[in-house]
């Protein structure tokens, strides 16, 4: 899968549009998730998990969280039987519009948070 670059400005711009629409609603204005998002609802789901260093979004490749944008959290990405409430946005959000939001969202970790995901990301393509 061809990366685009997540650290360019005009993207990571439109990015943060496009996460303000689409994606704050669950996971915060400030990528900070929803209360308790460890702890499961009564229904069985858990909440919207944090974008930000708290949450573990850097913890996966960037393959990984382009597809599980695109197609929701599914299997290979979940446990069968797990059931979430995130969205598949394919046929909602481009290809583009998916890689601006992982470059905004990237844009607002720390820098050795940003490193630490980059070396994930380094280590998931040499496989």
């Amino acid at each position: 899968m061809d990366v685009p670059d997540l650290r360019d400005p005009a993207r990571i711009a439109a990015g943060a549009r496009v996460y303000a629409q689409h994606c704050a609603g669950c996971h915060g204005a400030n990528l900070e998730g929803q209360p308790q998002w460890r702890q499961r609802r009564p229904d069985g789901r858990l909440p919207a998990p944090p974008h930000d260093d708290s949450g573990h979004t850097w913890h996966h490749p960037n393959a990984v969280l382009f597809a599980i944008t695109k197609y929701g959290l599914v299997p290979p990405y979940a446990p069968a039987g797990h059931h979430s409430d995130m969205p598949a946005y394919a046929g909602v959000l481009s290809n583009d519009d998916i890689w601006a939001v992982l470059a905004y969202i990237q844009s607002r970790w720390s820098p050795r948070v940003q490193g630490t995901q980059e070396e994930i990301d380094r280590q998931s393509q040499a496989r």
